[in-house]
């Protein structure tokens, strides 16, 4: 996500140079506090710091692309709240019992897998969940895709983290076999298949997506979303629901995963204009419907 030249008037342009300025300032102190993740979901390996600054820097292209200005001392502080409601959450799930976290990663995804919304999809994006990262297990959900016939089998497509600046990819594939390992243990499609031909991108393809399994850090039941402050996922949600209004398509479905103590109370999570909220959560006590979308889906 480049600058760009043109600006809508000139209170823009000084929204803008405040920004990157702000931007700079955070990265030149980005040693003062490690953060050991990756960007695979939101994360990357880098300073707390160093991610508040990557969310100025997108917040400035979203400003100068779309034209909506946020007031800059608001941002700071919406960063702050966010990256100290992170903290909690991680300590949350950190200090989550094993036995209890099985538990409900089994019955989240037993949810998902007998719903009438995810077995009437005929394509679906989903994450390939890592326990490094305390996420919601997906891999029964995977499974259970990958294990139908191929007359009946949807077409799923996972991530592939491509850079440090937000960009991620979702790509096909047709077994387990098709991900590889990368760094702390995260499985990612390789770019290829086994025979050299490129993956399908769910950007390129002939036809939509019904449904996304979104992964994310807390979450409200009012759809409300916090990530692990990467903003891939707000990103590509937000390039895909360009192309389908370009392509006519009907929006796909967003559901996010989320243990008990990952949901939060309303109005707790801080969000801004370029937080992409959810249609529906599903956790151990059921499927949430939030959206109009959802709701018709539970008729």
């Amino acid at each position: 996500m480049g600058a760009i030249d043109c600006y809508p008037n000139s209170k823009l342009k000084l929204q803008n140079m405040f920004l990157h300025r702000k931007s700079t300032n955070l990265i030149s102190k980005a040693k003062e506090v490690a953060l050991v993740a990756h960007p695979h979901r939101h994360i990357m390996p880098s300073p707390t710091i160093r991610s508040s600054a990557a969310n100025l820097t997108r917040t400035m292209a979203a400003i100068n692309k779309d034209g909506i200005g946020v007031d800059p001392h608001e941002l700071d502080a919406i960063f702050e709240q966010k990256r100290s409601l992170r903290s909690k959450v991680r300590k949350a799930l950190k200090n989550m019992d094993p036995i209890l976290r099985s538990q409900e990663d089994n019955a989240i995804q037993n949810i998902v897998v007998e719903s009438s919304w995810f077995k009437a999809s005929k394509s679906l994006c989903a994450y390939v969940s890592s326990p490094a990262l305390l996420e919601v297990g997906t891999s029964r959900i995977i499974s259970e895709v990958l294990s139908s016939s191929a007359k009946e089998r949807k077409k799923l497509y996972v991530p592939r983290v491509e850079d440090r600046n937000s960009n991620m990819k979702m790509l096909m594939i047709s077994s387990v076999k098709d991900l590889i390992e990368k760094s702390m243990n995260i499985l990612e499609p390789a770019l290829v298949d086994s025979d050299g031909n490129q993956r399908e991108d769910v950007m390129q393809a002939s036809d939509p997506v019904d449904l996304f399994i979104v992964p994310g850090l807390a979450f409200d039941k009012s759809g409300s979303r916090l990530g692990r402050s990467g903003g891939y996922y707000d990103l590509f949600l937000k390039n895909y629901h360009e192309l389908t209004k370009k392509k006519r398509w009907k929006r796909p479905l967003l559901v996010a995963l989320s243990y008990s103590v990952q949901i939060i109370e309303d109005g707790v999570i801080p969000i801004t204009p370029f937080d992409i909220p959810m249609d529906a959560l599903v956790s151990p006590a059921g499927f949430i419907p939030i959206s109009g979308a959802a709701l018709r889906r539970c008729e």
